[in-house]
């Protein structure tokens, strides 16, 4: 029996503004752990606002979303915030780090703020993600010293900090050339294989998606395969 991490159960959403229009209908599917999942689609079709409500930042819809076989259903922003910091790893589009500090540090932040483990741990567990991803001969430059393939693959470390039972990416080639997306990609694949890591990604990239271990395809605000 597989476990289910993430699970969407019939997630409806619309806007008013100030007619109602309905952007998800009937959203159904989960996620096994260890599977590497890409959400496509054009523009517009529902993607990014599914990915809002799947990451706990949107409450604002019908239906349940349950993540680690825990239902997000009437949960307090700040209990809402802990699942995002302790079981969610975020990858967008944009890297998002922090030029200030060094790469251990950007990576070391989420776990600092969890507070589970001392600042000698985190950064102990900092420096085992960055040697995962192939960058711990980076740890202590500047963000703004790094190419932008380096980048993401320091964004991915910061993600997978505390553990994720899932990592959800918004576009995270979207920025990148062919050669960077390739090597994003097999990071992805490669923590999905060897250490059973979990993955949701939105994408426009439909090679990308190919490669992946199963697609779910949006169109109009509609699962229309998976």
């Amino acid at each position: 029996m597989s476990e289910i991490v993430l699970q969407a159960k019939n997630i409806e959403k619309s806007f008013h503004d100030p007619i109602t229009i309905k952007v998800l209908n009937e959203i159904n599917f989960s996620v096994n752990k260890g599977e590497f999942v890409s959400v496509i689609g054009k523009s517009g079709c529902g993607k990014s606002t599914l990915l809002y409500i799947l990451s706990t930042m949107d409450t604002d819809y019908e239906g349940e979303l349950l993540i680690d076989q825990i239902s997000m259903k009437n949960k307090k922003e700040a209990e809402l915030a802990k699942v995002r910091n302790e079981k969610i790893g975020f990858v967008f589009q944009f890297h998002y780090l922090l030029n200030e500090f060094s790469v251990l540090k950007n990576v070391m932040l989420p776990g600092l703020k969890l507070g589970k483990y001392s600042p000698k741990e985190v950064e102990f567990r900092a420096m085992e993600k960055l040697k995962i991803l192939g960058i711990e001969n980076e740890a202590l430059k500047m963000p703004n010293q790094l190419s932008g393939g380096q980048k993401q693959r320091v964004a991915i470390a910061r993600a997978l900090i505390n553990d994720p039972v899932i990592i959800m990416g918004d576009e995270p080639t979207g920025n990148l050339d062919k050669k960077n997306s390739q090597i994003v990609f097999d990071v992805f694949k490669e923590l999905a294989i060897e250490e059973k890591q979990t993955l949701l990604i939105v994408t426009h990239d439909g090679e990308f998606a190919h490669k992946s271990d199963r697609i779910i395809e949006m169109e109009d605000g509609k699962i229309i395969r998976q």
